[in-house]
């Protein structure tokens, strides 16, 4: 413990964020760090308790407690408050291959999992983490460090997202020869095109791009693999093949009306905002507009909410947002203690954006639509939606939310964005390698096993565990390289 009872001593403070109606304005990342003298402070508030629940990683009542990766939160908070940035960078490296990417966008599970938070306020781990990173990237602590030796091994990692870069990277730091295939324009998969720009500015994957060429990765955009590549094309030219092409397979709401003009999945609505705003600024405009439209999200998750924040920024007339749980309760209930997860209510940035907007929250909890409603012209003008509540399927058992009779009605609605989650795998893919898939169709292997069905071809992110976390993307890619360059050299040291 770098200070004793600092815990007691120090509150917590976390960096400001851009008032809502001022960052709307841009697509610029809002959050606005603390000094590295402040940071340090905040670094001496770790407990250094004796069972560090926030590296644990626990699977409790289904739910991760603590950091997947198995940060070393208490020892690089101790380095930071004493000021040892470089000795806290090296062990925040030896977990975690991107901190700058989970620093932004992970839900920060090992704060959740704090000891402090049992009965007071967490460790601003997260952004320590992020002070810690930053500081090395400006230090020049970061560098390309290729390997001294390669084994002549060639690797194929199919998808540029947070799984496919972290067994890149491990895989071509082993010596191995690693070849990554991104369908897209640009690197970076979910975390490009699917995460907003105000959430993750793109400058941060590039730059950790940049440095992955430096070390001898080889990148190839705009290529297919099942479409523009053959899998028997891939299977001969490298020795293995990784399978990180993501859950992007979403879920539909098959309603009456589903046909009219105006109704999208939400990641196809993001990844258009984010293409015309990298290739031009919005000059092009080659992205669903939302401009001067009533807009209803449908689904309460994060990607319903970046939904939220980019309607408003491009300038929505209104925006509703439909989530057909109850409303979770705003303290823990006593169903789920610490260190649980948290099952409580969260306001997103999305969400206070709106309510600083338009005066009011966006969600309307315990609802769904039934049906779309169009114009003559073929477009959509309104949805029907319906009250929902809980109760016991006789046939399974299980609770399950039904429609309240004689509670529909309708609500304008000029663009629906789809946001309910995803189905795992898409099939041409996994066709293409004749894998098998699971009921959800992610990628069939044994437990705790990365090699598919298809000998030689590996698979490892939402993929193969379904729509998650980045930080559990990392972790998956991580545990795939492993599992890969053993099976390539009959044992391995990652």
């Amino acid at each position: 413990m770098g200070k004793p009872m600092g815990f007691l001593e120090y509150d917590r403070a976390d960096g400001v964020s851009v008032p809502p109606l001022e960052r709307i304005k841009s697509f610029h990342e809002f959050h606005i760090p603390l000094s590295e003298k402040k940071q340090r402070i905040q670094g001496a508030r770790c407990m250094d308790c004796g069972v560090p629940f926030c590296q644990s990683a626990r699977m409790i009542a289904g739910m991760a407690s603590g950091c997947p990766l198995n940060n070393l939160c208490p020892e690089w908070n101790e380095l930071i408050m004493s000021g040892n940035w470089k000795l806290a960078y090296e062990r925040l490296d030896k977990t975690n291959c991107f901190p700058e990417f989970t620093a932004r966008v992970c839900p920060a599970l090992c704060e959740e999992a704090c000891t402090c938070d049992l009965y007071g306020e967490a460790v601003t781990s997260k952004a320590n983490e992020r002070a810690i990173i930053e500081h090395a990237w400006r230090a020049g602590y970061i560098k390309a460090t290729p390997p001294k030796t390669r084994t002549e091994k060639k690797v194929a990692v199919v998808g540029s997202g947070p799984s496919g870069l972290a067994a890149a990277m491990c895989l071509n730091r082993r010596g191995h020869k690693v070849t990554v295939f991104e369908r897209n324009d640009r690197i970076g998969g979910l975390m490009r095109y699917g995460i907003p720009n105000m959430k993750l500015e793109k400058w941060v994957i590039d730059r950790r791009i940049n440095l992955m060429k430096e070390e001898g990765i080889e990148f190839v955009t705009s290529v297919d693999v099942g479409v523009d590549v053959y899998a028997e094309q891939l299977l001969k030219d490298f020795n293995r093949v990784l399978l990180c092409c993501g859950a992007s397979n979403p879920r539909d709401i098959k309603v009456k009306g589903r046909q009219l003009a105006g109704i999208y999945f939400a990641l196809d609505f993001l990844r258009s905002v984010t293409k015309s705003l990298l290739d031009s600024n919005f000059a092009d405009h080659h992205y669903i507009d939302p401009r001067g439209k009533h807009v209803v999200v449908i689904g309460g998750g994060d990607t319903g909410n970046d939904c939220v924040g980019t309607s408003i920024r491009l300038g929505a007339k209104s925006v509703t947002q439909l989530e057909m749980m109850p409303r979770p309760p705003l303290q823990r209930a006593e169903t789920n203690p610490w260190p649980q997860w948290p099952k409580i209510e969260k306001t997103d940035y999305g969400q206070e954006e709106a309510i600083a907007v338009f005066g009011h929250d966006p969600r309307i909890y315990q609802t769904t639509v039934t049906e779309y409603i169009g114009d003559n012209r073929g477009k959509l003008k309104q949805i029907e939606i319906v009250d929902l509540k809980q109760k016991k399927d006789e046939k399974t058992g299980r609770m399950i939310m039904a429609p309240v009779e004689g509670s529909g009605r309708k609500i304008p609605a000029d663009l629906v964005l789809i946001a309910a989650g995803f189905l795992g795998s898409q099939n041409y893919v996994t066709d293409a390698f004749n894998i098998k898939v699971n009921s959800r169709t992610n990628v069939l292997t044994s437990d705790n096993k990365y090699e598919t069905s298809l000998p030689r071809v590996f698979t490892a992110g939402d993929m193969h565990r379904g729509q998650s976390l980045v930080v559990w993307a990392i972790w998956e890619g991580q545990q795939a390289a492993k599992a890969v360059d053993e099976s390539l050299m009959g044992y391995t040291n990652l």
